[in-house]
């Protein structure tokens, strides 16, 4: 068995450390941020510090695949989620039975992981400390990657150096340092070939609050995207009567930017059906946190059939990065830790050429997919905000994206519909299967056609605008960015 350190504590990172440990490897997790995880919910989310995650108090939503996953592969995580107050739920049980038809057979396997950041990550921490195997060791900030001979000009890693001089070794590095991951820095500096990168900035930006209830009743909300002219509103339950919702516009679109303003955002929110209610029943956790600037980015290490480096592989975030409004980076994260752990078992790492390529591949095949759909979908959300701004429909040539939209507002709509749409957009199912289950397709087209483009309830454009113009902090539009080609 190898010697393997892991880069970074985050939730992929603990769960690779866990998984390898199992395996028999003799893992190290090395992170950057001194503190540990201490105390009940409410302690850990007010004095946990955590700043290397720059989203460490934004919203997180663990969706149906990665329940899924976690309960194979790592069971007793419930117990520890759920001693902090954490959840598993389906949004069908969170709505009136008049708009879900009532309990049906499956629904339980539409459940998510309903936690906040840092409840999430403090219950697998704790997991991690008790494995066998796995030393995590906090406030190590590694700087450098230590090389040992070359092989046909391909630089191996054997181990990192750290803030503080030491060279720890290792037969595999892990890189799970997250979406700002500092690798091609620490590739450039040993000499190695640059990876390849696919980087495309769609440009939403994220006005985020979090809420907890005054009298401690359950925040009525299910886990949901509702698109409307120009934005999204993104509803997450959280734990302990925690609930956040998020308005995502588009970053051009200076009229929004107003959102800002703690007193803006609740006017706009107020405009959405079923939120002034649970907004009145709770008090805010946080001001406005706006997320922005986020790229869509893949990473390569294997170029052109041959890898940049060797005894380094690169895992989640730190590999590839995602649109968060659909929340897929943690499931797309867990999947890719299992397949790291499934290719060490059939790769050695004194083979360390073949164990770079085969990952590569296996990585193409589990979760290249995954990164590839939301890519999709972020471009089109994307260039219907654009539209949408402009005042003008959104016509594309593109009939994935038409089945799409017509799958999406139908679901709103018809119970089993809502189902085969929630299998897919929680990656229990790829969307072809989705559309597949009985009687989908042919309600897509019986009902599609007479539904609105945003079949959801919600305010036009017309109406936000009109809200910020009345808070005197519009600024002037800027309308210049055309939609992305398609």
């Amino acid at each position: 068995m190898a010697a393997v350190l892991v880069i970074g504590a985050g939730l992929n990172g603990l769960a690779a450390g866990v998984l390898l440990a199992r395996d028999g490897h003799d893992v190290t997790v090395l992170e950057r941020d001194p503190d540990e995880p201490e105390g009940d919910a409410r302690q850990l989310w007010d004095h946990w510090e955590r700043p290397g995650v720059n989203q460490f108090r934004q919203l997180h939503v663990m969706l149906g695949r990665w329940r899924s996953r976690m309960e194979q592969e790592i069971p007793e995580f419930f117990d520890e989620l759920e001693g902090l107050g954490g959840r598993r739920r389906s949004p069908i049980e969170m709505l009136p039975a008049a708009v879900s038809g009532g309990p049906r057979q499956g629904d339980d396997e539409l459940r998510c992981v309903i936690a906040r950041r840092p409840v999430l990550e403090a219950a697998l921490a704790a997991v991690a400390v008790r494995t066998r195997g796995l030393v995590v060791r906090r406030g190590t900030r590694v700087t450098g990657l230590v090389t040992g001979p070359c092989t046909a000009g391909v630089p191996c890693v054997v181990g990192v150096e750290t803030a503080r001089g030491e060279l720890v070794g290792a037969d595999l590095v892990v890189d799970a340092m997250g979406r700002c991951s500092p690798l091609q820095r620490m590739l450039c500096a040993i000499g190695a070939r640059q990876p390849t990168e696919e980087r495309e900035e769609q440009g939403f930006v994220h006005y985020s609050r979090q809420f907890r209830t005054l009298d401690g009743r359950p925040a009525p909300l299910p886990n949901a995207v509702t698109h409307v002219e120009g934005m999204s509103l993104v509803t997450i339950p959280g734990d302990n009567d925690t609930w956040g919702w998020s308005l995502v516009t588009a970053a051009n679109d200076k009229d929004l930017r107003a959102l800002r303003s703690p007193a803006v955002w609740d006017q706009v929110l107020a405009l959405f059906p079923g939120t002034a209610e649970s907004r009145a029943a709770g008090i805010a956790l946080t001001d406005v946190q706006v997320l922005s600037g986020l790229e869509d980015r893949r990473r390569r290490l294997v170029v052109d059939d041959v890898p940049v480096v060797t005894g380094l592989v690169a895992l989640g975030d730190a590999w590839a990065c995602t649109n968060p409004t659909l929340g897929r980076g943690a499931t797309i994260g867990l999947l890719h830790v299992a397949a790291l752990r499934d290719v060490l078992r059939a790769v050695r790492t004194s083979d360390p050429e073949k164990l770079v390529q085969c990952f590569a591949e296996v990585t193409d095949e589990v979760v290249g997919p995954l990164y590839d759909i939301s890519l999709h979908d972020g471009r089109h959300r994307m260039a219907e905000m654009q539209a949408d701004i402009l005042g003008t429909p959104y016509a594309s040539s593109d009939p994935d994206w038409a089945v799409s939209r017509r799958f999406m507002n139908v679901a709103a709509e018809d119970p089993d519909v809502r189902r085969a749409f929630l299998r897919a957009a929680y990656l229990l199912d790829t969307p072809e299967h989705a559309l597949a289950m009985p009687g989908v397709r042919e309600k897509l087209e019986t009902l599609g056609p007479g539904l609105p483009r945003y079949a959801a309830e919600g305010p036009r454009r017309a109406e936000v605008l009109a809200v910020v113009g009345e808070s005197g902090d519009r600024e002037a539009p800027d309308v210049s960015g055309a939609a992305p080609p398609l």
